[in-house]
Order: structure tokens, then sequence, then C-alpha cells
């Protein structure tokens, strides 16, 4: 309140000037409801409460700790899925070599004047290449798919 103006409250700038659109509500000529507006802080209680519950789909886009673990999670998923199809990449492929330097007998093997080794290497990686990398796609989708319905849950 200001003594130089009686009961109408100062919301002007320092000199007393009020702007344009306030003048009414300052001299209590309407302008508004009348109802009184509780403020508080987000960090109260009664703030904290009153807020719903934070969405999964939420943490991940305000990059919260909880979207990072939901994002761990899936990369975790996803490395060892890709280190299961490349062991047994190494396994079937690798091992191939070892059979032909263990068992010479079987590297001296043809079949229609093409040796075993250069059939195996050279035609039968091509199917196994192809059947790891759709097994590998499934599984990464369903991966996918069931971490997108984690978050969205």
């Amino acid at each position: 309140m200001s003594p130089d103006r009686g009961d109408r409250p100062v919301s002007g700038d320092r000199n007393g000037r009020v702007p344009p659109g306030n003048r009414d509500r300052d001299r209590g000529r309407g302008g508004g409801n009348g109802a009184r507006v509780t403020v508080t802080s987000p960090w109260t209680e009664a703030a904290q409460r009153a807020r719903p519950p934070r969405r999964r789909v939420d943490e991940l886009a305000d990059q919260t700790d909880v979207g990072d673990v939901l994002i761990r999670s899936l990369i975790r998923a996803q490395l060892g899925l890709a280190l299961r199809v490349l062991a047994v990449l190494v396994v079937l492929l690798g091992g191939l070599p070892l059979a032909f330097a263990v068992a010479p007998g079987l590297g001296a093997l043809e079949v229609g004047g093409v040796g075993l080794p250069w059939l195996l290497l050279g035609l039968a990686s091509f199917p196994l290449l192809l059947t790891l990398g759709i097994v590998y796609v499934r599984h990464a989708e369903r991966n996918e798919r069931d971490f997108s319905e984690l978050v969205e849950r």
C-alpha cells in the first residue's frame, strides 16, 4: 500500500505509472473473479503428491537416471545377442580350418573336382551367414519390441 494513494495497491513502475491493462484491476473495478490462487513450490510435499507419476517414456525423453537404466538394459540385451551370434560364427567358420589342420585327410577330399575346404568355406559359408543374419535381426527386433512394451507400460 502507498500512503499517498490511500488504500489502492501500488503496481506500477517506480514513478507510479500503471500499464493500461492494469488500471481497472488496481482500482478495484473488475478485471478478475476475485478468487484466491494458492501458489506452491514444486518441491513441497503437497505439490509432489499432486504430481502424477512419471511415465517411462518421459524418463527416456528427459534423459533421467531411470531412462538411462532402461537404455542401458536394451544396449546390454543387444550386445549379448550380438556376442552369441558372433560366437556361433567363430565356432562354425573358425572351426573348419582347425578341423582341416587336425584331420589332414579331410582337407584332401575332393567333391566334383573341387577340394572340400573350398566348398565349405567358399560356398557353404554364405547360407550360414544368411541364416545367422536372419536369426540376429529377428531376435534384435524382439528385444526392441520387449523394450517398447516395457517403456509404454
